[in-house]
């Protein structure tokens, strides 16, 4: 089914461009808009980008772009009534394993600094921040905010696409193949950690720590103690899964 264009206010049906949007990217489109085929305006200036954003589809999950089936660019501008086909995104994405992450996901970054990532994440960032922060330090920013990926001072990012951390963790780790470090990031600060003797930690434990472990590690960034105790089960079972789900990943 074909999304015709609206009419102007004179009547006069606008020139459009032809666009065959991928199943997987309708999910970005307005209701309206969910279609294989639409119609839309164009005045002759616009961008193929220009043209993609407008449906709502941010640039950072587009694969392969074609006019009239020629390879084309975001950068290219398309003439009224070429078709413009936009396909998914081809995964794993070999890009950077830096990553920023919004303040919504809070629970994702604690586990992905589990498994060694390199992650930065305030729960109080702004939007314009985690954009001047993900250019500068040459992070990609990981988003459920649609809008803030079409921003148009973003150069890296990615959707997430569910809502729950487990099939969010999933997601990240089949979309970027990155290898896993498990145990080597603080979970609180994304410091490193570096192993320590039980007497250089021994006045930060409880009486009952002390006596049943061993073996301990540090935050080099905030002094944070860690240790393989019960409360430790849960970490150990999201690292096991991840490393069953990518076996590809160095194991660490």
């Amino acid at each position: 089914m074909v999304v015709m264009a609206e009419r102007s206010a004179g009547g006069a049906v606008p020139e459009v461009v032809l666009v065959r949007l991928a199943a997987e990217l309708r999910l970005f489109a307005a209701p309206r808009n969910r279609r294989e085929w639409l119609r839309v305006p164009h005045d002759g200036t616009a961008s193929v980008g220009h043209v993609v954003q407008s449906l709502g589809v941010p640039l950072t999950e587009v694969g392969e772009l074609s006019l009239d089936g020629v390879a084309t660019t975001a950068e290219d501008r398309p003439t009224a009534g070429s078709l413009l086909k936009v396909g998914p995104l081809d995964w794993p994405e070999h890009v950077r394993r830096r990553f920023v992450l919004d303040v919504h996901l809070g629970t994702l970054a604690r586990r992905l600094r589990l498994l060694g990532l390199d992650i930065a994440y305030r729960n109080d960032a702004a939007d314009d921040e985690l954009i001047e922060q993900a250019a500068r330090q040459r992070r990609v920013l990981l988003t459920r905010d649609q809008g803030l990926l079409r921003r148009r001072k973003l150069r890296e990012g990615a959707f997430v696409y569910s809502s729950r951390p487990d099939e969010q963790l999933h997601e990240v780790l089949h979309r970027f193949a990155p290898p896993l470090e498990p145990w080597s990031r603080c979970v609180s600060c994304n410091g490193s950690l570096e192993a320590t003797s039980k007497e250089e930690v021994s006045a930060r434990l409880e009486s009952g720590t002390r006596r049943c472990y061993d073996a301990f590690a540090r935050c080099r960034s905030c002094g944070r103690v860690y240790w393989r105790g019960a409360h430790s089960r849960g970490l150990e079972e999201i690292v096991e899964a991840a490393r069953a789900t990518h076996p590809g990943t160095p194991a660490g």
